[in-house]
């Protein structure tokens, strides 16, 4: 399925329900000249995200494994377009395509939404390297620019059969407003617009201080009780299997 085209048609309800998601990138980039092998021959990671909430899906998963200079965003700092594009719609083809253009060992995009309840698990593999870093990014698509992930996890001490597990926090874009309202929200909860140009929040990266929805009183808010989410939202595991 074209992530862009499916972005587009808003994340319908029936769009929402269980999909499998399998990859559709496979960027084994050739890095030799500019970074450090290690003796082995190549790594091979499995990387698994179950979704934790109770009615926020997530958009398609996104996974780049790399060196330690990869950075997908910073608290406190302006996200980059990508991101932006990302946390608001979520479509992270650009934020692959710039980890791809950065020299990223491997990245990953995965087909389809993660409904709540649901595990997605996409496969990497690369040269090996002695600096092996991987992060992840997905939207929770019923909010206005919330998204959840970890970036730079240092998997380069994992030895084959070894798995890492994480707990993934909420994160705010800070490039939209969280107003909540109708026509702003890509999710089914709504069905709105995804990403917008233009930025009219904060401009910085932080903690995501979470929904208010029409259940407590904020009467114009899209969003119900159901939609509400407490960090963390998604359990991450990591396992090298070759």
């Amino acid at each position: 399925m074209n992530v862009k085209k499916y972005m587009a048609m808003g994340f319908t309800l029936a769009l929402a329900t269980s999909m499998t998601a399998c990859s559709d990138s496979d960027n084994d980039n050739d890095n030799s000249d500019a970074k450090s092998k290690s003796t082995n021959d190549s790594y091979e990671y499995q990387v698994s995200v179950s979704n934790l909430t109770h009615n926020q899906p997530f958009s398609p998963l996104a996974v780049v494994l790399h060196d330690n200079s990869e950075v997908l965003w910073s608290l406190g700092e302006a996200a980059s377009t990508s991101l932006e594009i990302l946390a608001e719609g979520g479509d992270a083809t650009s934020l692959i395509a710039d980890a791809d253009t950065a020299g990223a060992y491997d990245t990953e995009l995965g087909d389809g939404v993660i409904p709540p309840g649901e595990m997605v698990t996409l496969e990497l593999e690369s040269d090996a390297y002695d600096e092996m870093f991987l992060s992840v990014v997905t939207m929770l698509v019923n909010t206005n620019d919330a998204y959840t992930g970890k970036q730079a996890i240092d998997v380069s001490a994992l030895e084959i059969g070894d798995s890492l597990q994480l707990n993934l926090p909420v994160y705010d874009a800070g490039t939209e407003a969280n107003n909540e309202l109708a026509g702003s929200i890509p999710g089914p909860a709504d069905g709105g617009t995804g990403y917008s140009d233009v930025r009219d929040d904060t401009n910085v990266v932080s903690m995501h201080p979470g929904v208010v929805s029409n259940t407590d009183g904020y009467t114009d808010s899209v969003l119900d009780s159901s939609h509400r989410f407490d960090s963390p939202v998604a359990k991450l595991v990591i396992t090298r299997t070759q």
